[in-house]
Parts: structure tokens; sequence; C-alpha cells
């Protein structure tokens, strides 16, 4: 059989965000803690100050295939009209290191796959009862983010927190439509903090935008935008006060994560595989503030690449999962 050819709407038609998905995002946490994981450093490769390349890819021992990744990150496309991510992921057989499958995606398996894995951390840490969300961003993965974590959690209402006020505005309109819930403009970080239980940050930033004066009992931050050396989105201080303090690799997250931000006053950081899989016995304390630091790992990238593969060869059988 020759290499199959996925292309991104065939992708999207076949493998939306649901609970199928999302479970094959947190089984690839436990696959980490379980040690079955053979996972290189991520590879980056600057090509000027808005541009640049990252692969990411892992083999899991017990699998058919493994994946590989491909991820371009251009930021000054928007202002000659294009995307400024994409990514391809090539899949490979773990016995012949044939490649059974090219995905075409254009960075849609890796913004599922990013936007799960946000959810699968709420899953385990944030409070059980949550009225209000809020979300740092307006760009795709704050899209991502909220609509996975629906998933696993439901709100009454989402605040949002952007710098271009048009963005904003769309923002608003277009994840009301979709949540079917109140989702609105705030006006400042710090209002936003300190009305929600949950806090999604989804920024490039490179230095603090969250503050430690602004936390709160019963709250629970995820901060997926720090994924390289130099960015920064939560001061320091939330890590060293927070009750809990997770990631997904602990080596990766002191490279790229928040955890490069860390001084010698941080607690014990636990990988939330370790939670998923029990290997860590964990509880949220009563009134917590728990932080997951994810950077993004190249067992997700196979997992949701393998999740992709089964979907796309059942529906062009004509059968379901």
């Amino acid at each position: 059989m020759g290499t199959l050819i996925v292309t991104e709407a065939e992708l999207r038609s076949c493998l939306p965000i649901d609970k199928g998905s999302l479970t094959a995002i947190e089984r690839s946490f436990s696959w980490i803690s379980e040690g079955r994981v053979s996972m290189p450093p991520v590879m980056h490769i600057d090509i000027d100050d808005g541009s640049a390349v990252d692969t990411k890819g892992a083999f899991v021992d017990g699998l058919e295939h493994l994946a590989v990744k491909v991820a371009t990150g251009f930021f000054r496309n928007p202002q000659i009209g294009l995307p400024s991510c994409s990514s391809i992921i090539a899949l490979m057989n773990a016995k012949t290191g044939a490649f059974d499958c090219i995905f075409l995606d254009n960075g849609y398996l890796m913004n599922l796959r990013t936007g799960l894995a946000g959810a699968v951390a709420a899953k385990h840490l944030a409070p059980k009862r949550v009225t209000t969300v809020g979300v740092v961003g307006t760009g795709v993965q704050a899209r991502y983010q909220i609509e996975s974590l629906a998933l696993v959690r439901r709100f009454e209402r989402l605040l949002v927190f952007g710098r271009n006020t048009a963005s904003v505005s769309s923002y608003c309109a277009e994840m009301t439509g979709l949540l079917g819930i109140p989702v609105e403009p705030c006006q400042s970080l710090a209002e936003l903090v300190t009305f929600a239980q949950i806090v999604v940050t989804t920024t490039p930033a490179t230095e603090p935008i969250i503050m430690a004066e602004w936390l709160h009992s019963d709250l629970h931050i995820t901060a997926m935008g720090s994924d390289l050396p130099g960015k920064q989105e939560l001061h320091s201080n939330i890590l060293e006060s927070a009750d809990v303090v997770v990631c997904d690799v602990f080596d990766q997250c002191v490279i790229g994560g928040e955890l490069q931000n860390l001084g010698e006053g941080g607690g014990t950081i636990l990988e939330i595989g370790a939670i998923i899989s029990g290997a860590e016995q964990f509880s949220r304390p009563t009134d917590a503030v728990t932080i997951c630091d994810l950077t993004g790992t190249g067992a997700q990238d196979t997992a949701i690449a393998v999740e992709a593969f089964d979907r796309v060869k059942a529906a062009k059988l004509g059968t379901s999962l």
C-alpha cells in the first residue's frame, strides 16, 4: 500500500473536538508517565525575529505507528493575508519505517491537540464547579482551548482580554454563537483573573502579564503560550505561591515553559501524566490555586496522528470506530 495523503478538509470532517480526540490526548500524557515514550528535545530553527520552524515527534512502545511534526510560525504572514502558523505530520510504520500517511493539515492537528491538552489539564486540576472562565488572547488557540474546555467543564460566562479591540469583538461574536453563553470583553487582566475560576493564557508574551496579587482561592490557570526560551506569561511569584504546579514534561518546561522563570522558592512540580496514570495520588485541595504549564509534546502529536489515521481509514471504508 502506498502513502496515504490526507488533507485538512478530510481531517476536519472526521476528527472534530470530541470525547474521542480528548481521550487520545489524555492517553498521551500517561504514556510519558509510564516510561513508554522515546521523545527527543524540540528542534527549533530561527529564521528571523518573526519566523521559525519547530519539529517534534515521539515513538511510543506498543503502538504500530510513530509521528513527526514540522510546524512553522511566520508571524508577519497576516499582513499579507496568510495564516501565521502551519504544520505537516508524517506517520511512520514502527516496524518498517514506511511512511503510511502524510497529513497536510495546515496546522489543524497541531491546534486540535494543543486545545485538547488544555482541556485535559482542566479536567484533572480545575475546580469542579465553574461559573466564569477567562481567556487571554483572541487567536486560534483562544478558540481551540475554550471549545475543548467545554468538553470537561460547564460554565456560564466567558471573559476575554485582548489588545486589539476589533479582534476581541470578533471573538466575542463567534464564541457566543458557538458556546451559547455570554462572551464578554474584559477591560483589564486583573478583572479577568478576579472573576474567573479558570484562566487560560494563549499569548506569545515575553514578559509576565498575569500577576500574583490577582490570585484568589479556587482558581486554576492553564498557561500554554510559553513554549520557547524567553517566553513568559505568568509572573514567577505565581509559581512560587500556587498550591499546586503541574507541567506536561518537566525537562521541556524548564527550558521553554513557565518553569524556566521559576526561582529557588518553588515547591514540588508534578507532571500531569503521573496524575492521570495514578503514579501520583492527587486530589485538588479545597480553595486551591493550581497552575498547569503546557509546552506541547511529541507524544501528543503521535497520539492525534494515530487517532486521525484510524478515523480516516474508517471513513474511507464507510465504517465507524
